[in-house]
């Protein structure tokens, strides 16, 4: 069962609490041994501030009533220092929850820096201990408390790393809570801060997209727009070399949205291209299908490959709430491609290759054909569907594949615009520097003519006066 099961390759890209409901959805699902998810629950939280539970999680794993001292000790100590983050943070808190003080702020991070320390005596100190509370917060498991902490500081915080750092906790927090709408905006907000941030290497622009696309799939599957947001954003270059390099298992999720979103249908042709590039690295049920359709076009390992699917969908944190379209839409897809493929189609042989009973196929193909509006005919006394099959004339073919290079070139000629416009710019500033600089030293040059001739003068005067 723990064969196609992503949870230990996912663990090193996520945090550690997010790693816990994937840790007890898995236990659910009895992939692995009771005893032993115990214990990684326990190893997994016992670094944090979540004394009582781990507690909890200890007794459950020694089978005992009572927890060794240190717990208790530990407890104090956590208590003391909320105590002690709370009274540190208690005046910059009381200044930032001020209306007056919220409408005053702007963009301008060093303006605001200085508003607060002019006006309300708030020292960039303070602004770091929002940080460090808002870190003991999410520790303890109090989500809501950290989300506030860390959103107050990114608005006032000059240093990028932790403004990039709480950006990182915020989503954290918004996930746990279960807050998608907000867990979306904040999760947009921090891939444009990763693409436009300049790191030292990049190796580390490469895993903090690797980061990012692990996280993102909570609130993408969570949210309305999800299915839309995942193929947007993972098709784009970045992620997909991220993907190809760093993490091929996402390919699973990226997949299974492009399967279930039959109106994105058309992004089917890339990504086949991308599971043909990956394959050598990552492969599963869910890719495999795709695969063996559209590239094999072996009908019966599609089928096989389609039925072992369903069995990972259902042990998959994140798509086990997605079998039901998954399966409708993969049908869908195998069908359309094996009535193209076949001038006669056989309705059982079709019926068992889709896993359904006859009657059931039988509703389904026509429910197909008329939504597709396939050019067919069902000869219910064979039990056979007849294709007539249409080709697309030479020219037809021409224009379909040359129709994106208009708006690709219109593209390419927009960003040689730019271009131009922006060198003609940085010559149109040389030019003017030049013409500064030349009647700056005509200028002096003048002024040095004139000196001497104003010093005469001065002698002629001086010598007119002594006459007198």
């Amino acid at each position: 069962m723990a064969e196609n099961d992503l949870t230990l390759r996912m663990i090193p890209s996520l945090d550690r609490q997010l790693v816990f409901p994937l840790l007890e959805f898995v236990s659910m699902k009895q992939v692995y041994k009771a005893e032993d998810m115990l214990k990684a629950k326990f190893e997994l939280l016992s670094s944090t501030n979540m004394v009582e539970f781990t507690g909890e999680l200890y007794m459950q794993i020694h089978d005992t009533d009572s927890l060794p001292e240190d717990f208790a000790k530990r407890g104090v100590q956590v208590i003391k220092m909320l105590e002690e983050s709370e009274q540190k943070t208690e005046h910059i808190r009381a200044v930032i929850e001020n209306p007056e003080v919220v409408g005053s702020l702007r963009q301008d991070k060093l303006q605001n820096m200085k508003l607060l320390r002019e006006n309300y005596q708030c020292t960039p100190e303070m602004v770091l201990e929002l940080y460090k509370y808002g870190q003991l917060q999410y520790s303890c498991g109090n989500y809501g408390g950290c989300a506030d902490m860390l959103f107050h500081f990114s608005i006032l915080s000059t240093d990028p790393e932790l403004t990039l750092s709480a950006m990182w906790g915020k989503l954290a927090s918004e996930i746990l809570l279960g807050n998608w709408e907000v867990a979306y905006e904040d999760m947009f907000k921090l891939k444009d801060t990763i693409d436009k941030t300049h790191f030292k290497t990049p190796g580390e622009q490469l895993q903090q997209r690797s980061w990012l696309l692990h996280w993102s799939l909570f609130v993408f599957f969570n949210h309305p727009k999800g299915r839309d947001g995942i193929i947007d954003t993972f098709m784009l270059p970045h992620y997909i070399s991220t993907i190809q390099n760093a993490c091929p298992w996402i390919l699973r999720y990226l997949t299974a949205a492009v399967v279930t979103n039959r109106r994105r249908r058309a992004m089917m042709q890339d990504l086949v291209k991308i599971i043909e590039q990956v394959s050598h690295a990552y492969s599963d049920p869910i890719t495999e299908f795709v695969e063996s359709l559209y590239v094999d076009f072996d009908f019966d390992t599609a089928a096989s490959k389609l039925e072992a699917c369903e069995g990972v969908l259902e042990r998959d944190f994140f798509l086990t709430g997605a079998v039901d379209d998954f399966v409708e839409n993969a049908r869908f897809f195998f069908a359309e491609v094996y009535c193209r493929v076949h001038k006669r189609i056989d309705m059982t042989g079709l019926a068992k290759r889709l896993n359904m009973k006859q009657e059931e196929a039988e509703k389904w193909i026509v429910k197909l054909i008329r939504d597709t509006r396939m050019d067919a005919k069902i000869d219910f006394k064979d039990n056979t569907v007849v294709m007539n099959p249409s080709y697309n004339p030479v020219y037809q073919q021409v224009i379909e594949r040359t129709k994106a290079l208009v708006f690709r070139s219109q593209v390419l000629n927009g960003a040689m615009d730019k271009r131009d416009s922006s060198a003609a710019k940085k010559d149109d500033k040389k030019q003017e520097q030049k013409q500064r600089g030349s009647g700056n030293k005509q200028s002096q040059q003048q002024q040095q003519q004139q000196q001497p001739k104003t010093g005469r003068r001065q002698q002629e005067t001086v010598a007119v006066g002594g006459s007198y």
